[in-house]
Formats: C-alpha cells, sequence, structure tokens
C-alpha cells in the first residue's frame, strides 16, 4: 500500500508539473486574446489529451483503482441518467380495447383534494385520467368545492366529503375524523391508483383526516401518486410513505429542494443530479421519485431514467396535476400488465410506479408539444388536457 501511495505521488508531480506549463502558456494566449473561457477550456482539452496525464490514468487503472479518490470520482461519473424508451414502454402497458372487457377495467383512479380555494388542480388530475383512458374518475374534496368541481364536468364523480377546521368544533374532531375516513374507506377497495394533493391546501384538519386516508391506502396496498400540497404534508411526515414501493412522489424544483434538504440534509446539487436522486429515493425506503424539470428524472432508488422529449416553452399552471393524472393511470395498467398471467413482457424494468411515471411523463410532454404548436401563447391547461387522446393515438393507436 506504501508503494501505491509513492506511486501516486510521483505521478501526480508528474501531472501537476505539466499542468503548469500548460497553464503559463495559456495564461499568454489570455492576455493576448482577452477570451478568458476560452483559455480555460483549452486547457482542460490539452491537460486530457496530455501524454503524461494518459499515462497517469493507465497506470492507476492498471493497479485496480488502488487510489480512493480516482475511484469514488470513477463511480460518480459513472451514475448517468439512462434515457428511457417511453413509446416502448407506452405500447407494452396500454390495454387493447377489447369489446369483452367491462367498465372499470381500463382503470379506477381517484383524487384526494380540492378545497375552498383551489378546484381546478384536482378537477385537471381527475379529467386527465379519464383522458388518457381510465373508465371511471374521483375526486374526494371538500363541501365546498365539491359544486364547482361538479359543474366542471359531469364524467367525474365528486364526494363532498372532506372538512376543514373553519367548520369543525374541536370537540368534534375525532368524530368527524372517523366518518371522513369511514366514507372514503367505503370506495377504497375499488380504486387502481390514489393521487393525493392536487389543490388540497395546508388546513391541519384537512391533512390529519388525509394522512389517515394514505394510512389506509398503505394497508390496502393501493398506489399513490403524491403531488402538491400531498408532498408538503410527507415531507415532514415520511413515515407516510417511507418503504412503500407503491408511492410515487412528482416535486417540482422547490417542492424536490425542500425533499433534499429535510431528507438529505444537503442543498441540491445539479452536477450529480442522478446520484443525488438515487440516494434521496434510497433513503426514503426506495419510493418512486419523478423530478420534474428541463428533462424529468425517475427513480425508485436502484435505477435512475430520464425522459427528455420536447415538451412546451409555455408553462402554464396545471401541468403538474395533468401529469400526477397521467401517472396514475399508466402505472395501474403497468401494475396489470405486469401481474397478467400471459404476459411476455420484454420490458427490462419490472417496476410499475417506474414504468408509470415514464409512460406519463411522454404523454404530458408530447401533449404539451401538440398544444404549443396549436395555441403557442395563448396555450393554457385544458389545451394540454385536449391533446393527450391525440398523442396517446400516435403512439398506440385504439384499432391497432
Amino acid at each position: 500500500m506504501k508503494a501505491l501511495e509513492v506511486l501516486h505521488d510521483i505521478l501526480a508531480w508528474d501531472v501537476n508539473k505539466e499542468c503548469c506549463l500548460l497553464m503559463l502558456m495559456n495564461m499568454k494566449h489570455v492576455m493576448n486574446s482577452q477570451l478568458s473561457f476560452l483559455g480555460c477550456a483549452n486547457t482542460c482539452m490539452l491537460l486530457a489529451s496530455s501524454p503524461v496525464f494518459r499515462r497517469q490514468q493507465f497506470l492507476i487503472r492498471s493497479l485496480g483503482g488502488g487510489i480512493h479518490h480516482h475511484t469514488h470520482s470513477a463511480n460518480m461519473q459513472d451514475l448517468r441518467s439512462v434515457e428511457a424508451d417511453a413509446e416502448s414502454i407506452i405500447q407494452a402497458i396500454t390495454p387493447a380495447l377489447d369489446p369483452s372487457r367491462h367498465k372499470g377495467q381500463a382503470g379506477k383512479i381517484a383524487v384526494i383534494g380540492g378545497c375552498r380555494e383551489y378546484t381546478g388542480a384536482p378537477y385537471f388530475a381527475a379529467i386527465s385520467a379519464l383522458k388518457i383512458g381510465a373508465d371511471l374518475s374521483h375526486v374526494f374534496c371538500t363541501k365546498d368545492a365539491a359544486p364547482v368541481i361538479k359543474s366542471y364536468s359531469p364524467e367525474l364523480i365528486v364526494h363532498p366529503v372532506l372538512e376543514e377546521s373553519y367548520s369543525v368544533r374541536e370537540e368534534d374532531r375525532k368524530v368527524i375524523s372517523s366518518k371522513v375516513l369511514a366514507e372514503v374507506d367505503k370506495w377504497m377497495e375499488r380504486f387502481d391508483c390514489l393521487v393525493i394533493g392536487p389543490g388540497l391546501g395546508r388546513d391541519p384538519f384537512l391533512l390529519d383526516c388525509v394522512s389517515e386516508i394514505m394510512r389506509h391506502a398503505r394497508q390496502s396496498n393501493i398506489p399513490i401518486v403524491i403531488d402538491g400540497d400531498g408532498l408538503f404534508l410527507i415531507t415532514d411526515n415520511l413515515d407516510l410513505v417511507s418503504g412503500y414501493a407503491l408511492a410515487v412522489l412528482t416535486p417540482n424544483v422547490n417542492e424536490y429542494k425542500r425533499l433534499v434538504q429535510k431528507v438529505l440534509s444537503s442543498e441540491v446539487n445539479d452536477v450529480g443530479a442522478s446520484q443525488q436522486l438515487l440516494s434521496l429515493a434510497k433513503k426514503i425506503g426506495n419510493v418512486t421519485i419523478l423530478k420534474k424539470g428541463k428533462s424529468d428524472l425517475i427513480s425508485d432508488g436502484d435505477t435512475v431514467k430520464s425522459v427528455s422529449i420536447y415538451g412546451s416553452p409555455r408553462r402554464c399552471g396545471g401541468q403538474g396535476d395533468i401529469l400526477s393524472g397521467s401517472v396514475a393511470v399508466f402505472l395501474s395498467w403497468a401494475r396489470q400488465h405486469i401481474s397478467a398471467a400471459d404476459s411476455n413482457s420484454n420490458l427490462s424494468c419490472k417496476n410499475p410506479a417506474v414504468l408509470g411515471c415514464i409512460a406519463g411523463s411522454a404523454m404530458m410532454r408530447k401533449a404539451a408539444s401538440l398544444a404549443f404548436s396549436n395555441k403557442k401563447r395563448s396555450t393554457v391547461t385544458g389545451d394540454i388536457i385536449g391533446c393527450l387522446g391525440k398523442s396517446l393515438e400516435d403512439i398506440c393507436p385504439a384499432n391497432s
């Protein structure tokens, strides 16, 4: 081991000496051209191509990675998100339109969300699930939100069962909480996936009730997709999802930042984004996380996938709600596909949560791109929802 350390010191001096010479040469170039950024880039290129540098790398590799920090650096560089073959996944997991199937077999989705202030978000998530191809879509919301959401579409089944603190006396909280849970429980076993959070708000009593709903969903082994204020809830109550393989988190930039600070006690690292996402998902017990961004990154703690299909430069509100509803449907379809006795799928990934995220992300992006090509700056969430069917048809024709 001592010999390796001595060899490393000699090689390091060899490279540092050449690096210094190159830097001196480059300083002259910088002073003459005043292009400091170009000079730095040239230095890196020259160093990387130098015989001494290549010789050092070869010798260290020959020693089997004996120098720890080189090995660690290589491992960090080796982790790259793999672009998912989203279209193949969508084609594989989307069920055929078989006339022998009955209502409900293509998916029954429930959205837990909607309060006085926010009625659009749960509607967007629930109607997107229907537009993707789910048979039934429910919304469990507060009594104030229910008439508004009902007025948006007769297609949705709306349950006005949730309560907020302002309408509940302190001495009645326990009784009302039990009633809320009982109402949701009557339907729980019928659902293929829950979407928790769109338009939920942050009322303490309401969040306590939703926490119990999530616990019951886990006990029933029902997948849950968590977005919006649902992420606010679980960030301070990680036990609600920790270790649950059928939980999907879909954070935006700020929601992801809070999760990283809470779970990893660090700041977001854009350079090592894949490694950090992998660590975060693993630390929460191998839940699946869909980190929204220029490219969506997806990890279940074992692998990292990316979806970089071009979407839309128009960033209207509500796109995250479309995504959560879409992921819920594809997750339930992926679960059916994997568990089917006659399934001979060649899909390398067998995690329905990851597959659902990849498919939902791609579908959302394709629909956003199509909507923007038609509406440009005036594109709003409803336009994107209207393009979901066409986007899926382009990939997976209904008559195929």
